[in-house]
């Protein structure tokens, strides 16, 4: 394969660097990590926002604010010296040029190469165009989205590259097909040279602008029959105004979704394109902590190289992996008493929810009837929560304010914390510290779902509804649980009668049970997840990368 150029609104490659909001950035951070192990040549192409995502406060009635501190690219970043300009609203968009090398595990360099607003020679207005991901109005987004994707190509351009194909992370980096007719690759060679990646399975979650305001950033850049493009890729809008993954859809090859279930979602929103499912994946080393790290060092060598060890988990005795977990639990309630001063029980079972606070996702349906709650849980169970909701998310701020609600009712019978300002180092430590990890989104709602993955890789069993991924890894009672029949429809009474019914009734009694029995669905867990590693998703990704180059 020749050179890919990967395009991403957001990336998350380390914590500090909060330059992600949630699963669609750290899946990015994984796919360039899980590149760089492959020795795939690949570039990545993002924007850097200088104060990032936002950190979360929650007071003591569950309210979230945000406040937004300074990134300081020059404590995570190299400055490359390059400049970018590009014409927009009537004078020059400038932007420095910052980059990381992502060393995989061979020593191979993916280079990620991040945009930056904030330069002398811009307008204020420009400026705060690299101010927060995902802030300001749909004419900020419009511009932020120009120079990702056509001032992207012009920086490969700028470094003297040349790019086989184009690889877009969501609908966000769709200007860069324009730039690359601009260049005069012809709609043929597009199709033939880019691998667009849906992640987004419900309409409304896709950017669509104004055509005229599209225009005026654009120009001439943007195609004649562009509205015609996006009515024919099956827009419900009908083309009215400019659906980015729609218009993407038209433009590129092949279009894939990230589990099995979500390209089947999708396909219906793309009319008659085939929508190919490559599932989701997370970069083993990054996910692994440290504790289960030196266990599969001793118990299963070679597994760094080859994640496809981890499916040889039975090797590992119960003795060891019970230590190890033991470990795991230890520090992660050292963690919860330093950042909440509660202190959670050694002999309770801890389930984890952590994840962005959309509303589909439901994070206060295990509080839905407290009292049948305390029924079978009272002294048995506990439960750690943490997540973001969009700022101007009122819903996912409500479902945060419930739990804090619920956790007061409860603060006599069954420990409720909520950790604050979930990020990418909370998400390890949860993943790898509780002992079961709960999902009940509205199926199916839930593209992918990484963080069961990472929970599995860390011997801790999924409990989920069977949406994203885990309907293609679920062993009901093996290694994790399955919620309901794959019902399709939103039914919340139901489905929290899944969760209890599956928590009473099958994870406490093997919980208690203890021994083999536990270690044998944390084993399970552990093999299940070699098929959930990056190493095998970029191995699918490779085979579409070939094509663009045959």
């Amino acid at each position: 394969m020749g050179l890919v150029g990967y395009f991403t609104a957001e990336i998350g490659l380390w914590s500090e660097l909060h330059t992600y909001s949630g699963g669609l950035g750290v899946l990015a951070g994984d796919h360039v990590k899980s590149a760089a192990d492959a020795e795939l040549d690949l570039v990545g192409i993002t924007l850097l926002y200088r104060e990032g995502y936002g950190r979360q406060h929650i007071d003591n009635d569950g309210n979230q604010s945000e406040s937004y501190g300074a990134i300081d690219p020059i404590e995570h970043l190299v400055d490359t010296g390059l400049e970018l300009a590009l014409p927009l609203d009537g004078t020059t968009l400038y932007s420095r040029v910052w980059k990381v090398d992502v060393i995989g595990e061979t020593g191979h360099c993916v280079p990620v190469y991040f945009l930056d607003t904030h330069h002398d020679n811009n307008s204020e207005e420009h400026r705060r165009l690299g101010a927060r991901l995902y802030g300001g109005d749909d004419n900020v987004r419009i511009r932020q989205e120009y120079l990702l994707g056509v001032g992207g190509v012009r920086l490969i351009n700028l470094l003297g590259k040349e790019i086989d194909g184009l690889h877009l992370n969501e609908g966000h980096c769709t200007f860069a097909l324009l730039e690359m007719l601009n260049r005069g690759w012809t709609r043929e060679e597009l199709k033939k040279r880019t691998l667009f990646t849906t992640h987004t399975p419900v309409p409304a979650g896709h950017d669509r602008f104004d055509w005229d305001s599209v225009k005026v950033v654009l120009g001439d850049l943007l195609p004649e029959d562009s509205a015609e493009l996006v009515r024919i890729a099956g827009d419900l809008e009908n083309g009215e105004r400019c659906s980015m993954s729609h218009l993407a859809v038209a433009l590129a090859g092949p279009v894939n979704a990230v589990s099995n279930l979500n390209a089947w979602v999708a396909s219906s929103m793309f009319a008659e394109h085939h929508i190919h499912p490559i599932t989701n994946g997370v970069h083993h080393t990054t996910w692994t902590s440290p504790i289960m790290k030196k266990l599969f060092d001793e118990k299963l060598p070679g597994w760094r190289s080859d994640p496809t060890q981890l499916g040889y988990a039975g090797k590992i005795s119960d003795e060891d992996l019970m230590l190890a977990r033991k470990k795991n639990r230890e520090v992660f309630r050292e963690l919860v008493k330093a950042s909440s001063g509660v202190e959670l029980e050694e002999g309770r079972l801890t389930v984890g929810f952590a994840r962005r606070f959309a509303t589909y996702k439901r994070a206060n349906l295990v509080f839905s009837d407290l009292e049948r709650l305390r029924s079978f849980g009272s002294s048995k169970i506990q439960f750690v929560f943490s997540g973001k909701a969009h700022p101007r998310d009122e819903g996912g701020k409500q479902l945060i304010r419930d739990i804090y609600g619920s956790a007061s009712e409860l603060i006599d019978e069954i420990p409720v914390v909520f950790l604050e300002n979930y990020d990418m180092a909370t998400g390890l430590a949860m993943t790898s510290g509780v002992d079961i990890w709960l999902n009940n989104p509205i199926r199916p709602l839930e593209a992918s779902g990484t963080s069961g993955m990472k929970a599995a890789m860390n011997g801790v069993p999924n409990c989920s509804i069977l949406d994203g991924w885990w309907p293609e890894g679920c062993q009901h009672g093996i290694n994790g649980w399955g919620l309901g029949a794959a019902e399709d429809d939103r039914d919340d009474a139901r489905d929290a009668n899944y969760v209890y019914e599956t928590l009473e009734n099958e994870v406490l009694p093997a919980w208690q049970e203890g021994g083999t029995t536990w270690a044998n669905i944390m084993r399970s867990s552990i093999a299940t997840s070699a098929r959930f590693t990056g190493a095998r998703m970029i191995a699918e990704y490779k085979r579409f990368y070939d094509e663009f180059t045959q």
